[in-house]
Order: C-alpha cells, then structure tokens, then sequence
C-alpha cells in the first residue's frame, strides 16, 4: 500500500507579523542586555538602571548629571514621549515620582529600546511604593530654636525647591554665612539655624522660590517679618 505524502506548504515556517514583533523584540532584549552601552556623565542621555529585578528607562536633569556617586534623574514610561505612553505611565505611577537621586551602580548604561521588556510597565505593574531612590529636590529650612536645648520653636523661613543640589549647596553656605556671630541674637529668645531636608511638594505654597531673589534678601524680609 503506497503511503500518503505530505507537502509542505512553502510558508508554513513564516511567521505573523505580530509574532515576528515579538521575536525582534526578544532579540533586541538580549542584546541590549549582552551590550550594554556605556553611559558617560554630563551628556544629559536617557538612562538604563535597575528598580528591584526590573530595569527602567530615565531621565537624566541637566546639570546634575555628573555623579561620580549619584545623579538626578526622572523615571519614565519605557515607550515615551507617545501619548499613550504618557497615559499608561500614570496609570502605572511613573509621572508622580519627579526627580530622584540614582545612584551611579544601579546604571547599566545608556537606554536602548531592548530594556522596554524587562520594565513594570511590560509586565502591566506599577512601579512600588520604595523604588530606593530618595527625592532629588531639596529644600532649606531656616529654623528658630529655643537657646535651653529643647525643641520648642518655629520654621523661620522655607527655601526650595531647588533642582540643583549645588545651588542649595551655595545658599546654606551663604546663609550660614549671614548666620555667624549672630545665631542667637537674630530672634530674641532664640537660636537660628538652618538645615537640608528634602522638599515637600505638598507644602510647595509654604516655601519662597530661592531663585527668584536671593536667599539672605529672604532671610532678611523673614526676620523683619518677625520683629515688626
């Protein structure tokens, strides 16, 4: 008995396009993960760094990029800047971070789009509540202190935000500067100090913007402000 014979039909190894996307996409991950492209400080390139076991595309904020150890960046929808990426990234909590402090060893290099898979938004997840990254905006608050040690007292002034951490550098030198000699004798009763913390963008309408005039004209119109 002759045994029937099967022909192969000639695209029976092609692929769908919607399958080949995939394919091209998984081939693109690897070798963006094989060949990563090194990130060089100061030239302001979208980044590749590690959130947990996921990788992330960011940011970087002009001027304070340089590191060594730590830079300011923004994390971002791995499909930006399209508007559904936009839409999604909200979704997904990407567009509430604003800057953040990076640190250099978290950076696998410059962002390629192979890294999109490895990302939350590929797996449909949010980004978590703790990425481990602290705020990357800053603020200063001139604080007045009761001279017995203890913590009685009030919030003078509130400088920020400031997007640089070398112009909050600069203004709590030169405050501190204006300060000496005078710390306890500025407001009666009281010792003045100032100290960094990160700012608080709910309490934005709380804080003078420290580049709009300059920071011991704001400490002056804080004292007078106290004394009339």
């Amino acid at each position: 008995m002759k045994r029937p014979s099967f022909r192969r039909c000639g695209n029976a190894d092609a692929l769908s396009p919607e399958d080949q996307a995939v394919v091209d996409q998984f081939r693109a991950m690897l070798t963006a993960l094989r060949n990563p492209t090194p990130w060089t400080p100061g030239h302001s390139q979208d980044i590749a760094v590690r959130i947990g076991p996921f990788i992330e595309r960011a940011h970087t904020r002009p001027g304070d990029d340089h590191g060594p150890d730590t830079i300011a960046v923004a994390l971002v929808h791995p499909d930006t800047p399209h508007a559904a990426a936009y839409l999604h990234g909200r979704q997904l909590g990407y567009t509430n971070r604003g800057w953040l402090r990076c640190e250099t060893t978290a950076i696998l290099g410059t962002w390629q789009p192979g890294y999109a898979l490895l990302t939350h938004a590929a797996a449909g997840l949010p980004l978590p509540d703790d990425i481990g990254m602290e705020l990357a905006h800053y603020a200063l608050y001139i604080e007045a202190r009761k001279r017995d040690d203890s913590l009685d007292g009030y919030t003078l002034l509130r400088l920020g935000p400031y997007t640089q951490t070398r112009h909050a550098q600069q203004d709590h030198d030169r405050i501190t500067a204006a300060l000496d000699g005078r710390e306890t004798t500025l407001v009666p009763g009281y010792r003045v100090g100032v100290r960094y913390a990160p700012f608080d963008v709910g309490d934005h309408q709380l804080f003078a913007d420290p580049y709009e005039a300059d920071a011991v004209a704001h400490l002056a119109a804080a004292v007078e402000g106290v004394s009339a």
